[in-house]
């Protein structure tokens, strides 16, 4: 298992060739899984190369660990033999459903916070964590909708889940806030609930805001609240390694290495106001 520390990116194929030819100063890689979980051609032989200069961590879009459907074993095996080959940091997915009735729906659909919910996804992580032989990493989604079954807030769903299963979490920051506008809470709520010591990794990214709604894009750059609430969370609990989301609009390296500059700027400045070298 590879040891990542400091600020990452995610690997596109927009940007395949800057990281062989130019290899910028970046600490460490995040790859979409699904998109490696091939028999063969350029996204493995890509992967391969970069991976000998960069570390990597998975992140994946289909596991669907919410669904009722029965845990596809296929994609699992796939999943542990890509493991294998990147041995990365660590391997994350989603707090969600993708689908049922075997039928991908290609999203990213949210859980109904409830006891019954909770007790279903611990079950099945377990399981998942059995099977890969490490820690699963899970990340919280945006929302739009909420659910009138719903018999707690998110974040203590998500705290109860990392708790009681034993997994990691992935904060997303972005998708915090995206979640407090749509349905009008305080993000700063959010972050105050999250268990520190579960706390894997942060994704940052970009959304479109639509006035009184916004929406989980990856294609727009981070915006200040964001950057503000990402300041909050680690004066909240502590460094946390962290990375950008871009998957839509996708800009020159160039554009992202200086975002990112943006992000460790920030941390850089928590961290020594706390005394703690990041």
């Amino acid at each position: 298992m590879t040891k990542i520390d400091g600020f990452g990116l995610g690997l596109r194929p927009d940007h395949y060739h800057d990281f062989l030819e130019t290899r910028p100063r970046i600490d460490w890689l995040e790859i979409i899984s699904e998109n490696y979980m091939v028999p063969g051609g350029k996204p493995l032989y890509f992967l391969d190369k970069i991976r000998r200069d960069y570390p990597m961590v998975m992140h994946g879009v289909s596991m669907s660990i919410g669904s009722t459907d029965p845990l596809d074993m296929n994609y699992l095996r796939e999943l542990k033999a890509l493991i294998q080959r990147v041995q990365p940091g660590w391997v994350s997915d989603h707090i969600c459903w993708t689908g049922v009735d075997h039928a991908n729906l290609h999203d990213l659909l949210p859980m109904p916070n409830t006891e019954a919910a909770l007790q279903h996804l611990v079950e099945r992580v377990q399981r998942v964590q059995d099977f890969l032989g490490r820690q699963l990493v899970l990340e919280n989604a945006s929302t739009y909708v909420a659910f009138t079954a719903d018999e707690m807030p998110e974040w203590e769903f998500v705290a109860a889940l990392a708790k009681r299963s034993g997994c990691g979490i992935l904060l997303d920051v972005n998708n915090v806030h995206v979640s407090a506008v749509n349905h009008g809470f305080d993000a700063r709520r959010y972050i105050d609930a999250m268990p520190a010591e579960h706390i894997v990794q942060i994704h940052m990214a970009g959304h479109e805001d639509h006035g009184d709604y916004i929406i989980d894009t990856h294609d727009h750059p981070i915006t200040p609240a964001v950057f503000e609430l990402y300041r909050y969370a680690l004066e909240r609990l502590g460094w946390i390694p962290t990375m950008i989301e871009r998957d839509d609009n996708i800009p020159p390296l160039a554009e992202l290495l200086t975002e990112l500059e943006q992000i460790r700027h920030i941390a850089d400045n928590v961290m020594h106001q706390q005394g703690i070298v990041a």
